[in-house]
């Protein structure tokens, strides 16, 4: 963080303690509560904003917490800060066991077993003898820290403040990290994703995990607060608020889901005595923000600063560098000799469709292999089936000398493995640099960012360093802070190239490249895949440029109806008559003529 963000976090906080002592009583206590919000919300937008994973129990765990608090401060008489990491620990469990069926469904679907998980869990609370049933449990004592006891509003006002400000700088720290690039990875593109080697199971079970240990922390400061707590204090009712308070700040927003909190126990309070037309307005403004502002008002904020930059932009025009063969200059990798990508007996099917049938190649070290046929020949589902994103239904296959039938995407990533797509697929909520950044192989683990966040900084640091070299040595770095969709497509299909090469492949799978380029654009590529091929980089590509084929590859495989007709020279293979047929028709190739064109 550098040092104006500290500065106006010094003023933030010296302005919020200054202002609370002004306050009277009630006041403070809406504060300490919306301060509470804030730091569940906050734990809910790194699940469900930046990750992408929809949780309607995140108010179950901050009730778990709370009732781990409560029962063991009355019932065992433990020190209240005792019980804050077995709190933590047990919410972080509890967001672990939330985050499975997050391997299995998405979308509304998980939301739907989310919510039951609540409801089930208010329903426990509410007949378990242990937690007092449906009367809560009461007298919950309040902390003390050096000699000081929170026992009043404005005491508990300064706890929970720097509990929010360091929650924030934790969750911000974590958004913008290496871990924060994969999740959100995650949430724009799960398959791209998955494909530069992220493990997205983990992913998402790390989501849940981040925001349940928000909870906890939530609930265990609630629990002291209050001094109790009941079913209806974790209801359903509740989750809903908690989603509308993160859905108004922005919920892509750690910042401004902590406002949205806020912003909605303020109103709250301050219509308390108007609750015949509170719930009205409160309805009113909550689809007034969906529809005005899907990404809430933090959102809007930020578009508006977006839109201020681009016309403040217009008259400039960024120069673009042309490829300057600086690839080349890189170290090279250990070339392979022998089979690169070997297939037998390849079949894959679709119902009743045969996408693949009985196919068998071989591809070696050391060339560049193109891949052709007509629309809907297979080529793409080959690589689908190299890559681990389709199972085989028959044959077997080996990638660099690993068997890759059950191999997961990311698996095949870490092996060495990396593609683009047929539909260029960047992360559209990453710049230029980050979506670089994040195709880089990292030797850490996940609980580094948790235990020992520096490691995984340092890493984070390292690995800027280096996608700001690839994207030097493409020539993309006049738009490395931009967004991918601000670029034109032909800059879109470099810096897909520029994120597959991050992550240092012995073998580079490309899905027809020269797609939607012009002429220059489609000559830089030869130049860079050349190159590729210099520094070790075994190269194959599926191709309707049959003038780039010819001219780029060492050999060419062409399939026709899923079935392999040819695989030889590029020379050969454009006066094959089975090729000429498929791609011509019968007339010319009785005639002779050559593929020339695609």
């Amino acid at each position: 963080m550098n040092l104006q963000r500290w500065l106006l976090w010094l003023v933030v906080v010296a302005v919020a303690v200054a202002g609370s002592g002004a306050l009277d009583g009630y006041a403070v206590h809406t504060l300490d509560v919306a301060l509470i919000f804030a730091i569940l919300a906050v734990g809910l937008s790194l699940t469900q904003g930046v990750a992408g994973q929809i949780n309607l129990a995140q108010v179950a765990v901050f009730g778990i917490s709370g009732y781990t608090t409560a029962v063991l401060t009355t019932t065992f008489h433990w020190d209240f800060w005792a019980t804050l990491p077995v709190s933590v620990l047990l919410a972080l469990a509890a967001g672990l066991l939330l985050g499975l069926p997050a391997l299995r469904m998405q979308s509304h679907y998980l939301g739907i077993v989310t919510l039951g998980l609540a409801i089930a869990f208010s329903s426990f609370a509410a007949n378990a003898p242990l937690l007092g049933g449906a009367a809560g449990i009461s007298n919950i004592p309040s902390p003390g820290l050096l000699g000081i006891s929170f026992n009043t509003d404005h005491q508990y006002f300064y706890l929970l403040l720097g509990a929010l400000v360091l929650g924030l700088l934790y969750a911000d720290f974590i958004r913008g990290s290496g871990l924060g690039l994969r999740l959100r990875a995650m949430r724009d593109d799960h398959v791209a994703a998955a494909a530069i080697g992220i493990h997205v199971a983990a992913m998402r079970v790390a989501a849940f995990a981040f925001g349940a240990l928000f909870a906890g922390l939530a609930g265990n400061l609630y629990a002291g607060l209050i001094g109790y707590v009941s079913p209806d204090t974790f209801s359903i009712f509740v989750m809903f608020e908690l989603l509308a308070m993160m859905m108004i700040g922005g919920r892509q927003s750690i910042y401004g889901s902590a406002a949205g909190a806020i912003l909605v126990i303020v109103a709250q309070s301050l219509l308390i005595n108007f609750q015949n037309y509170a719930q009205l307005g409160y309805g009113v403004l909550q689809v007034a923000v969906v529809v005005a502002a899907p990404m809430g008002l933090a959102g809007l904020a930020y578009r508006t600063w977006r839109l201020a930059r681009t016309r403040h932009a217009s008259g400039t025009t960024v120069q673009i560098a042309p490829y300057a063969g600086r690839l080349a200059q890189a170290d090279p990798v250990a070339a392979i000799d022998g089979t690169v990508i070997g297939v037998t007996g390849l079949s894959k099917r679709f119902g009743a469709l045969r996408a693949l049938d009985d196919v068998t190649l071989d591809i070696h070290g050391g060339v560049i292999q193109g891949i052709v046929g007509p629309n809907g020949s297979g080529k793409t589902t080959l690589f689908n089936v190299l890559t681990g994103l389709y199972r085989a239904d028959g044959g077997t296959v080996t990638v660099l000398g690993v068997n890759v039938l059950r191999r997961r995407p990311d698996q095949l990533s870490q092996i060495g493995v990396a593609r683009t797509f047929q539909n260029v697929r960047l992360f559209r909520s990453l710049s230029v640099l980050e979506n670089t950044q994040v195709g880089i192989r990292r030797s850490g683990r996940l609980w580094e960012y948790a235990v020992a966040p520096w490691r995984g900084a340092a890493r984070d640091r390292e690995a800027r360093r280096k996608a700001l070299e690839i994207l030097d040595g493409l020539g993309l770095s006049a738009v490395a802070k931009q967004l991918p969709g601000e670029l034109p497509y032909g800059l879109q299909r470099r810096v897909e190239i520029a994120r597959a090469l991050a992550g240092e492949p012995r073998l580079l799978l490309l899905d027809e490249p020269a797609a939607g380029l012009n002429g220059d654009e489609v000559r830089e590529l030869g130049d860079i895949l050349r190159d590729v091929r210099r520094v070790g980089v075994n190269v194959v590509l599926i191709e309707h440029n049959m003038s780039l084929v010819m001219s780029l590859c060492d050999r060419v495989a062409v399939l026709n109806f899923g079935q392999l007709l040819i695989e030889s020279e590029p020379a050969i293979v454009s006066h094959d008559p089975a090729v000429v047929e498929a791609y011509l028709g019968r007339r010319a190739a009785v005639a002779g003529a050559p593929v020339t064109v695609g």
